[in-house]
């Protein structure tokens, strides 16, 4: 399971702005596979250089894209794996859960928080769930196929078995290092036999990268949430500090009226 490199993920309509406008767009054929320095490889139907990124574009339309650097692309294959099935179902269909709810549902049942699970798949996959590293790591929670075995994983490919293992996965991982998070994560990417060698995180750079990105992400996560939660509370003081104010004018303001009299 290795890191992917620095990635943004982005959904929904596009702007495009007058720096590109101006860019020559440079778009491929159709089911292409991008090889990336890192390791995986990134299906898309077209893609199309904006400055120093690419971006990689996973569905036939333009609003579901990967901005990668360039720089870490080696180059580009034909995809000779068969299609992704359409999104749309037909009518009277059962439609396959969204990736919220798969990742809600594997929490739940492993007991974990929904925003660690999601940070670990937007370190492993950067939310492709077709991504394939040269190891042979595969899916959102980037499974190598022994570890996918041992869990019963037989389609890592599929969202919701592969957010189930991985999921069962690094549940096993914490409750084996006592719930040391680092710990946890530095054997979710680099393997126990590794963690237990060096007592620790590995001295590999990819592995430390790793483990800091995920709890970066996670603890700004949390740290957003509690930010959230306190507005409702300064609000309700604010509210009873002004309502507790305009009478105690009032009041003032009889008296001195009083007063004058």
């Amino acid at each position: 399971m290795t890191m992917m490199g620095p990635m943004r993920i982005a959904r929904g309509a596009v702007l495009l702005n007058a720096l590109t406008i101006l860019l020559i767009p440079h778009l491929a054929a159709a089911a292409d596979l991008a090889l990336l320095r890192n390791g995986f490889t990134i299906r898309h139907e077209h893609r199309q250089v904006l400055g120093e990124n690419t971006r990689l574009f996973l569905e036939a339309g333009e609003s579901s894209y990967i901005d990668v650097p360039t720089a870490e692309i080696e180059g580009f294959e034909k995809d000779l794996t068969l299609p992704r099935a359409p999104r749309s179902s037909p009518a009277g269909s059962t439609s396959t859960p969204d990736l919220n709810q798969v990742v809600n549902s594997a929490s739940a049942a492993y007991h974990l928080d929904p925003d660690l699970v999601n940070s670990v798949i937007h370190a492993e996959s950067g939310f492709n769930s077709r991504a394939v590293s040269r190891k042979g790591a595969q899916g959102l929670m980037q499974l190598m196929p022994g570890t996918a075995g041992r869990l019963g994983v037989t389609n890592p490919l599929d969202p919701q078995a592969n957010v189930g293992g991985g999921t069962r996965y690094l549940r096993q991982l914490l409750e084996r290092y006592n719930f040391d998070l680092v710990k946890a994560l530095a054997a979710y990417n680099a393997g126990p036999l590794r963690v237990e060698q060096y007592r620790g995180v590995p001295p590999y750079r990819e592995t430390r990268a790793y483990v800091a990105r995920v709890v970066r992400e996670y603890n700004r996560k949390k740290i957003a949430q509690e930010k959230q939660a306190a507005v409702p509370t300064k609000v309700n003081r604010a509210r009873k500090t002004a309502s507790a104010n305009p009478s105690g004018v009032k009041a003032r303001l009889d008296n001195g009226a009083e007063r004058h009299d």
